[in-house]
């Protein structure tokens, strides 16, 4: 994966795709500058939907999802883009007749949400927010899953207060040769979670103050 700012860098980038995998389908979007990208998890029991948490990146889209600091919930998307993420996530989540979790990752640009891409599955964020929160999301869905259940069977009663940070952890010092640079491609190995009580915090804002801007090609 790889964004690419003109022909010539398309005709590169294609040519060593076809020269490692012949044959190979490459499929291009649109990238979208200067955008913010969030992601929303969700439990589907194939009628009703329940956002179990909405998460908004701190670095720019176009950073690998794995790569970005998050914050749960968001901290500065308005009313207008968050009624677009719910009802998109809700409508999605049915059209796919999900049964059990789904992450749907979303880019924002000029207050209009655009969908880069939805996964009927568990995602890596499902046990950050069910820590954050305090609530067995995973033996919910699980549940539901097996036909044990519905939504209307739990009692949801979230944990929220302030805010929680999803930091990406990376293993650079273990393989020193490796491009450094965050893009596309997923470079992180783990992650850790941060509890804040808001955003005046100083980590927040230091982690804010020195996002990664610049996205390697």
């Amino acid at each position: 994966m790889q964004i690419v700012i003109n022909e010539k860098g398309l005709e590169n980038h294609v040519v060593n795709i076809l020269k490692d995998m012949p044959g190979n389908k490459i499929l291009l979007d649109r990238f979208i500058e200067r955008a913010i990208e969030a992601e929303a998890d969700a439990i589907c029991d194939g009628k009703d939907v329940y956002i179990i948490g909405i998460m908004q990146h701190i670095e720019p889209a176009g950073i690998h999802s794995g790569d970005s600091y998050a914050v749960l919930p968001p901290y500065n998307l308005g009313d207008l883009v968050m009624q677009q993420i719910k009802d998109y996530t809700r409508k999605i989540a049915l059209a796919l007749n999900t049964v059990g979790l789904i992450n749907i990752q979303f880019v924002i640009k000029d207050d209009k949400v655009y969908v880069i891409e939805a996964n009927p599955r568990a995602s890596r964020t499902v046990p950050f927010i069910a820590k954050a929160y305090d609530e067995p999301y995973v033996n919910y869905a699980t549940k539901i899953m097996l036909g044990e259940n519905t939504l209307g069977d739990f009692d949801f009663k979230p944990r929220k207060k302030g805010y929680a940070i999803k930091i990406p952890v990376f293993s650079f010092d273990k393989f020193p040769n490796v491009n450094k640079e965050l893009g596309p491609e997923m470079k992180s190995t783990g992650e850790s979670i941060y509890f804040i009580d808001d955003l005046h915090d100083e980590f927040f804002r230091k982690v804010y103050s020195e996002r990664n801007l610049y996205l390697s090609r």
